[in-house]
Order: structure tokens, then C-alpha cells, then sequence
């Protein structure tokens, strides 16, 4: 291509490409709001302070381990909503999960309850047309954070702001009548659930109540508030649109069907039995909230900022005698090699739970991480990764069981006293780029229930990885009480390993 050519084109390529990263609209004139302060005369207050009644400022937990368990608790606290839903996700799928609670919110709209929804944009695949409709009821606003250009082409406007649209809000939370919470894990979709019945995310939230769901509160209003989170109005494009009694005939179907197979199924759980035979026990114990700061996507912090992970950081490295990690993606880097030894020297236990190759579902991480093993080894950390079939039936048995599992879990216990739930994971992108949320819990016999749950099923539903004589990596696991051996990536097979080995050269700082 000669001279004369490339300065004919380039320009033209150029217009092109500006023409296609749409700016987004993050000066759309929004209204300024905050969770009510007194709710007092709720039904849920009522229950809460039945709750936690005989702890003065304290707050009750409640670990949501099973799927069904998590959906069924939301599903509940919003039909029991008679003020104030805020909810704050970094994805929403058009599923099952995803209707099913669209519907819920729409029963409480009609019932006159003010929903605040707060979506990221980047992984939130409802249509905006059918977000749109719902931020229509007049008891309903709805949100995007940090959202993509929608006047071009939405890759080129990725790629276009690619500073910015790169950051993302990873918080997840929801809240009903400023009473009750809850945090962890998990995003609005099938898999989050036990709902797609071939796979499963092994996830963990915590419901909470008393005193800390203020607290959650306030971190949804920054959020909510701020310049990044803008309105839904702002991507009406004039086109004409089923009205909102046709939405609402259609999520009622849903909602009915779900009824009568999902919504049953989760109304069954046993936490949901607990609730209605008053039986719920819950942990107490004194909490704190640790947010990042939604100028983190502005890069307005500098690294002593980062406020979430530098509170982890502190709480850890005060640890006497164990630490337990479960993060579904984990690179330290040698900077958190170099931490990790240091708490280990100290003479304290250190487990780290992680995804195998077979269970991660982003590749690129494992391939990352897997640089690291043996310096996580050498620095004395006990090294799990999960089995992807850890969740089938034993041989010749029959029940509920998952062709394959991916560990979502976000969680730290510390000397089994002290609790982190949240949305964190331990690598560059939830460290450095994303904003995360989570719930600092001191309580000794939550911590200790946990951690020794835990470490009852550690040995068959993870491999234990060391080095074998010759300074090979080696993967142990327990299956039918026998301890099996394996001396390359359990369960990943080539094809898997061939990713592995080609995203070795992806950015580290990205992942």
C-alpha cells in the first residue's frame, strides 16, 4: 500500500471508527436519592429485631450456601418488601433467574414499594428494550453503571473508551426495607442457583440483619448516587414498545410457571422451611462494611486507596493461627507470594481453595495463576483446586448431583473468629481495576462452623497440589477413601491444556 492510499484512507478508516464509539451519556440529568432511614413499622423490622433481639448492636448472620437457598431467600425478603428494594448487580441474564426476579420486583412495584435497581453494563444481557419497560413503572428506577455507548457499534465503543469501560462495578448486594441484606457472591442468573442442572457455581452469600444492613445502604447510595450511574431513560431511543400491562401479563405467566417448578423448588429449601417453622438460627456478631470507592473506575485512587483489599490485607496479616481462602480466580503475583510467605513465617496455617483448569471458566486466569504454584508451595501455602465432578453421585448411587462445577465462592476465614464475605476475588482485576463490596464478620462461631465444614470436604472435593520428589507439580484427592494421584492438570484434557498453554502470554495486569 503506498503513501498516496494509506493518507486517502486512513482518514475515512478513522471517521469510521470514531463514528463508532458512541460516548456514553453520563451527564443525563438523574435525581439524587437515599434508603429511608427509619422502617421501623415493617414486617421485616418486626422479624429482624426478633432476629437479633437480646444482642444489642449486633447483627444476625445466615450463610447461604445452596443455590436454591440464595434464590428462594431473595424471592421471600421481596415479597415481603413494603418500602424499599435496592439492588446492586454486575450481571442480569434473560433466564429463568433473571425473569423470575424482574416479575418479583414487579409485584412489589404494583404493590407500591420504590425499587432502586443498579446494574453494570459490560455482562448485564437483558436487552435494554426490556430494561427500559420495567424502569417505565412508576415505582421502579433502574440504572446502568459505568455503561457502554449505544449510538455506534457497542465493540468499537468498548474498544473506543477502553480506559474507562475496562473498570467495572463487581459489587453485589440487595436490600429490603432497609432491614434485611444480602451480599456475597452471586449475580442474577440460572447458574448461580442450581438452576441449569448440568452445571453449578458453587457460591456463597450471607443474608444479614440488624445494625450492618445500614451500612449497606449507605455504600448502594454512593453507588447509586454517583456520576458513573446513569439513568435508563437515557437509552430511550423513541422506538415504539410493548406498553407495560403486556410486560406485566408476560412476567406473570413466568412467574406463574416458575411457581409451579423453580419458585416451589426454592420455597422448599430447607432455609426457607427454617423461616416458616421460626426455627432460623442465626450467628451474632459486630461486622463492618469495606467498599471500594466507585472513583476507583476514574483511576481518582492511588494504591493505598484501594480500600477493600488493603482491609483484607491488614485483618490477615493480624492472624495467630489459620487463614482459609476460597477464590474462584487467584493470581498473586510475587508481590502477594512474597505476603503469603510472610504470614506463613509467622507460623500461621495458610489454605488456599481455588478452580482447577477442568472447573475455571476463564482460562486466561489459570493460565496466570498456574506460573505461581510452585512459589505458593515454596512459601508454605496449602494449595487446593477444585474437582470438576465433586458434586456428581458416588458410583452406583443415585440423587442430586452436577455434570461439572465451577467454585464462584469469594470468602477469607481467619482463626476461625473472623469472617470476609464478599465479592473480591484475589487477582489484578478485582484488585486494581474493579470495585468490589464485602462484610468483615466477627464471630467466632460462624467462622469456626464455616472453617470446619470446609476442611470436612476438602479432601474429596479438592486436589491437594505439592511437589513430588523431583520438584514436579502433583495433584492428591481422596475418592472412595483412597488417595489418588495425578502428575499433570486433573480432568482438563488437551484441548483445555492447549488453551492454557496459548493464553499464557494474555496480560497478567488485566486478568
Amino acid at each position: 500500500m503506498n503513501q498516496q492510499t494509506i493518507k486517502t484512507f486512513l482518514p475515512i478508516a478513522l471517521a469510521l471508527f470514531l463514528a463508532g464509539c458512541a460516548t456514553a451519556p453520563l451527564d443525563f440529568p438523574k435525581t439524587y436519592s437515599e434508603a429511608p432511614t427509619d422502617t421501623s413499622d415493617t414486617y421485616l423490622a418486626g422479624e429482624a429485631a426478633r432476629w437479633v433481639a437480646g444482642q444489642p448492636g449486633e447483627s444476625g448472620y445466615y450463610p447461604l450456601l445452596k443455590g436454591l437457598d440464595a434464590l428462594g431467600a431473595r424471592l421471600a425478603l421481596i415479597d415481603r418488601a413494603e418500602r424499599t428494594i435496592d439492588a446492586q448487580y454486575f450481571l442480569m441474564k434473560p433466564d429463568s433467574a433473571g425473569r423470575l426476579f424482574a416479575g418479583k420486583l414487579l409485584e412489589a412495584a404494583d404493590r407500591g414499594v420504590r425499587i432502586r435497581l443498579l446494574l453494570d453494563d459490560i455482562f448485564t444481557t437483558v436487552e435494554d428494550d426490556g430494561l427500559i419497560l420495567l424502569n417505565q413503572h412508576p415505582n421502579i428506577e433502574l440504572r446502568l453503571f459505568n455503561p457502554i455507548g449505544r449510538g455506534g457499534l457497542y465493540y468499537l465503543s468498548y474498544v473506543g473508551h477502553f480506559k474507562l469501560a475496562n473498570r467495572r462495578m463487581h459489587n453485589k448486594s440487595i436490600t429490603v426495607d432497609n432491614q434485611i441484606s444480602i451480599v456475597g457472591g452471586r449475580n442474577i442468573a440460572d447458574e448461580y442457583f442450581e438452576l441449569l442442572g448440568h452445571t453449578e457455581f458453587v457460591d456463597f452469600d450471607m443474608l444479614a440483619v440488624g445494625p450492618v444492613t445500614a451500612d449497606i445502604s449507605t455504600t448502594f447510595d454512593r453507588f447509586w448516587n454517583h456520576e458513573l450511574s446513569v439513568p435508563m431513560e437515557a437509552f430511550e431511543t423513541g422506538k415504539q414498545l410493548a406498553d407495560l400491562e403486556t410486560v406485566r401479563a408476560n412476567v406473570n405467566k413466568d412467574v406463574r410457571e416458575a411457581s409451579r417448578s423453580i419458585y416451589g423448588r426454592a420455597l422448599q429449601s430447607p432455609l426457607m422451611r427454617e423461616i416458616r417453622e421460626d426455627k432460623i438460627d442465626l450467628y451474632s456478631g459486630s461486622s463492618r462494611v469495606i467498599t471500594d470507592d466507585p472513583d476507583k473506575l476514574l483511576n481518582r485512587v492511588s494504591d493505598d486507596q484501594k480500600i477493600l483489599v488493603t482491609e483484607l490485607a491488614k485483618i490477615v496479616a493480624e492472624a495467630k493461627s489459620d487463614v482459609v481462602v476460597i477464590t474462584p480466580y487467584f493470581i498473586p503475583g510475587k508481590r502477594g507470594v512474597e505476603f503469603w510467605r510472610s504470614i506463613t513465617a509467622k507460623g500461621v496455617r495458610v489454605v488456599i481453595l481455588t478452580n482447577s483448569l477442568a472447573t475455571n471458566n476463564h482460562v486466561p486466569v489459570h493460565s496466570a495463576y498456574a506460573r505461581y504454584r510452585h512459589d505458593m508451595i515454596d512459601a508454605g501455602v496449602e494449595l487446593y483446586e477444585v474437582r470438576v465432578d465433586a458434586s456428581r453421585p458416588p458410583e452406583g448411587e443415585t440423587g442430586p448431583g452436577y455434570d461439572s462445577l465451577t467454585l464462584h465462592t469469594k470468602a477469607v476465614f481467619i482463626d476461625r473468629r473472623m469472617t470476609f464475605v464478599g465479592s473480591l476475588n484475589l487477582d489484578p482485576r478485582s484488585i486494581d481495576i474493579n470495585t468490589e463490596s464485602g462484610v468483615f464478620i466477627d464471630s467466632g462461631p460462624l467462622a469456626a462452623k464455616l472453617t470446619s465444614k470446609l476442611f470436612e470436604v476438602l479432601p474429596t472435593f479438592a486436589y491437594r497440589v505439592t511437589e513430588n520428589e523431583k520438584g514436579k507439580l502433583k495433584w492428591t484427592v481422596r475418592i472412595d477413601g483412597m488417595d489418588v494421584v495425578e502428575d499433570k492438570e486433573p480432568q482438563a484434557g488437551g484441548w483445555l491444556g492447549f488453551k492454557a498453554w496459548l493464553f499464557r502470554a494474555a496480560p497478567e495486569s488485566q486478568l
